[in-house]
């Protein structure tokens, strides 16, 4: 890892005893998320078929937040409050004040957004703009989420589910290290290799976790008016697979590794403990040897799967882990503690920094 660019973020043991999941994705949050990754070029093929299917009129809905939300989800945050409600978020947006509404839409300009007439009218509290900007927000929710949300909240779900079998094999430690590619602990430290540099430093506020499962990008991070730091990073399974039409060949869509993984994630790992070249997973599955690779990296981004060079070709195999995960499905579930819920109300999850 380069110590150039990292995030770090320095614990002591009361922020370890104070790390805990959000109740819920946060539905603003999740639109400025997909607003972003519209933008994006490194999405793949998924997003960009979205996108076209959009229509005239979904499109004319989210082209002003793409004035105001980067491709790197680091929009204004009076647009994305913590809230786990539509109506809750927006009247937080109507009600944000004009000093905070200026010095975000100065830091996005800053980032490398024009200064637009949206902008301008915004800060100058113009009543037809908020108006025009509240229309755009419920318009482009009802596009990008609303018939999302259900696939949403099952990545969400599936996620913390996941992270709890982590947490409960390697403790809260290694489940955080876990969170994204690269992680290690350095003393007390997390480092998260990024492309940019930033230091948290909790003195006591803890971690609110949030796994989405329609952001790709690196992990972001907001200050909550609580002292905790936000956490929001990809979740395990992300939106894309969670729609499979039908079963990946050797995989039941009730066994509970499937639930978790999705159904072709589960074959692909059952597969590797043959381990496999990703030639030989893409024929094994009837699906194309990008798609097979992509699979294995996310398994491999889970710990589940091990992906070495053999001359010309490429062989996974099923890690630890991986074998632990196919073992206790096989097992009694037990039933997990509840997580910590995050707040519900508008005032009391709003964040007072934005993700970064």
């Amino acid at each position: 890892m380069s110590t150039g660019v990292v995030l770090r973020i320095h614990f002591t043991a009361e922020d370890l005893l104070g790390t805990r999941f959000a109740d819920a994705p946060a539905p603003l949050l999740e639109l400025e998320l997909a607003v972003a990754m519209l933008q994006r070029r490194d999405v793949g093929a998924e997003f960009a078929r979205r996108n076209r299917l959009l229509g005239a009129a979904a499109a004319r809905s989210v082209a002003p937040l793409s004035e105001l939300v980067p491709p790197s989800g680091t929009g204004p945050f009076f647009l994305d409050p913590l809230t786990v409600d539509l109506e809750h978020g927006l009247e937080a947006v109507r009600s944000s004040a004009n000093t905070l509404v200026r010095s975000e839409l100065a830091r996005v300009h800053r980032n490398g957004l024009p200064v637009t007439a949206l902008m301008r009218a915004l800060a100058d509290e113009d009543r037809q703009a908020w108006q025009y900007l509240e229309g755009s927000l419920r318009a482009a929710h009802a596009v990008l989420i609303d018939a999302a949300w259900s696939r949403l909240r099952v990545g969400f779900d599936t996620d913390l589910a996941w992270r709890w079998r982590v947490q409960r094999e390697q403790g809260l430690r290694g489940m955080l290290a876990g969170l994204y590619p690269g992680s290690r602990w350095r003393d007390g430290t997390l480092e998260i290799a990024v492309a940019r540099q930033a230091d948290y430093r909790l003195e006591g506020g803890g971690v609110l976790l949030m796994p989405s499962a329609q952001w790709t990008g690196e992990p972001l991070c907001g200050l909550l008016p609580s002292g905790e730091l936000l956490l929001l990073y990809p979740a395990l399974t992300p939106l894309p697979y969670l729609a499979e039409q039908s079963p990946a060949p050797g995989a039941d869509p009730d066994e509970p590794v499937a639930a978790l993984l999705g159904r072709t994630r589960s074959a692909v790992l059952r597969l590797t403990l043959r381990e496999p070249t990703t030639g030989q997973l893409a024929r094994e599955l009837g699906i194309s040897a990008a798609s097979a690779s992509e699979h294995a990296r996310a398994l491999r981004r889970a710990g589940l799967v091990n992906t070495v060079r053999a001359g010309r070709a490429v062989r996974h195999s099923c890690t630890l882990l991986g074998h632990r995960l196919l073992a206790a499905a096989a097992e009694p579930a037990a039933t997990p503690a509840a997580p910590r819920t995050a707040p519900r109300t508008a005032q009391a999850a709003g964040r007072t920094a934005p993700l970064a």
